[in-house]
């Protein structure tokens, strides 16, 4: 098993910026790729950023330039630092663990609203 907590998460005006973290634990030494995916209301939920044991990254085109995704081994943690964050960036973030087998794991998410 593996267990993912999320935080960050809040309320920020359009432009401004918001850093999200996932720390991990439990069964993650087989891990594959990391990342957030996020669900807006009435929309289906989406891949926001994505990045591999190999550092290689996905990133949804409407957050390249704007998010960036990166991990520090030694705390388990993935981070999410959204800058020039836009309303349609609001939703539930979701963290996200691609085990080889494969297993996939996700967070209880975290909410993003971005309002005037």
């Amino acid at each position: 098993q593996v267990q993912l907590v999320e935080s960050g998460g809040g309320l920020v005006q359009p432009g401004g910026s918001l850093r999200l973290s996932c720390a991990a634990s439990g069964r993650i030494f087989s891990t594959y790729a990391m990342g957030w995916y996020r669900q807006a209301p009435g929309k289906q939920r989406e891949l926001v950023a994505l990045v591999t044991t190999a550092d290689r990254t996905t990133y949804a085109d409407s957050v390249k330039g704007r998010f960036t995704i990166s991990r520090d081994n030694a705390k388990n943690t993935v981070y999410l630092q959204m800058n020039r964050l836009k309303v349609d960036d609001t939703g539930v973030y979701y963290c996200y663990r691609l085990l080889y087998g494969p297993e996939e794991y996700w967070g209880q998410g975290t909410q993003v609203t971005v309002s005037s």
